[in-house]
């Protein structure tokens, strides 16, 4: 017949304790007999509690994205790290080896395990500290979905160039021959928008007005001109231009220099 071992007061109160603060769950009360949780079975000799006696863990956080995931989603998370400082480049949409290192850096700094994915742990913290990023964000180097082309761009030879999406599309005859991300003036400085022709080329312009070079330059409305920038290159639309279009694609606006002639078609619309 096995011996009932009384509780002492004070572990009762203990229990009392515990019970009260989880809301009345099931609390077990410490052992008495000096075997510091372990079991005690009839036979005396003193074994560890199974695996099925023990709390279970808690279950791993769902992983949302990680390396080799691309898509706006994957663009937004990039775009909130920025925020919050751990991010520099981009966002590209690609869960590239820097995002992946801006990961770990975001939870060892908050006590998560640095695993380098983006779990809904993760994910949930960092929703916490950030605010959702406009559509600059997500696009700070250009390369947004492009829209429908202005239906002025849909004949002859045109540089058609839309503000809404940033990007200027190469076209002939409606078709699209090429496409890319450009940077605008900024509100002091606008690019003019309308239905323009280019007038003259030159392909190692310097600007008599603000002494800036202004490679492969197409020049449209007076002094506003398509050219490829070095800036724009560098700091994206973290900066702007003084009323030109800008191209951050050097080898892309060099191949587009040679076939533009002058006369053809711009086109410049919201």
């Amino acid at each position: 017949m096995r011996r009932s071992i009384a509780v002492p007061a004070t572990a009762a109160a203990l229990v009392a304790a515990l019970v009260a603060v989880c809301g009345g769950c099931s609390v077990q009360a410490p052992t008495t007999d000096g075997t510091n949780g372990y079991l005690r079975p009839p036979g005396g000799s003193v074994t560890r509690a199974t695996t099925d006696d023990r709390p279970s863990s808690p279950p791993a956080a769902a992983v949302l994205w990680s390396r080799g995931d691309t898509g706006r989603a994957v663009r937004e998370l990039q775009a909130r790290l920025r925020q919050v400082a751990w991010l520099y480049a981009g966002p590209t949409g690609a869960y590239d080896g820097p995002t992946e290192e801006a990961v770990k850096g975001f939870q060892g700094k908050r006590g998560l395990p640095r695993t380098g994915q983006a779990d809904t742990v993760t994910w949930q913290r960092l929703l916490a500290m950030t605010r959702e990023p406009g559509e600059w964000e997500l696009y700070l180097m250009g390369g947004q979905p492009a829209a429908a082309p202005d239906p002025r761009c849909l004949t002859g030879r045109v540089l058609c160039i839309d503000k809404t999406t940033r990007t200027l599309r190469w076209m002939i005859d409606g078709r699209t021959v090429s496409t890319v991300s450009v940077r605008f003036g900024s509100q002091y400085t606008p690019t003019r928008e309308g239905v323009f022709h280019v007038y003259w080329k030159s392909r190692d312009h310097v600007s008599t007005l603000y002494h800036s070079r202004m490679p492969y330059a197409m020049f449209f409305s007076g002094g506003q001109a398509v050219h490829y920038s070095a800036d724009f290159a560098a700091r994206g639309y973290a900066g702007a231009s003084h009323g030109c279009v800008n191209v951050r694609d050097e080898t892309a606006i060099a191949d587009l220099f040679a076939q533009v002639r002058n006369g053809d078609k711009v086109v410049v619309s919201w």
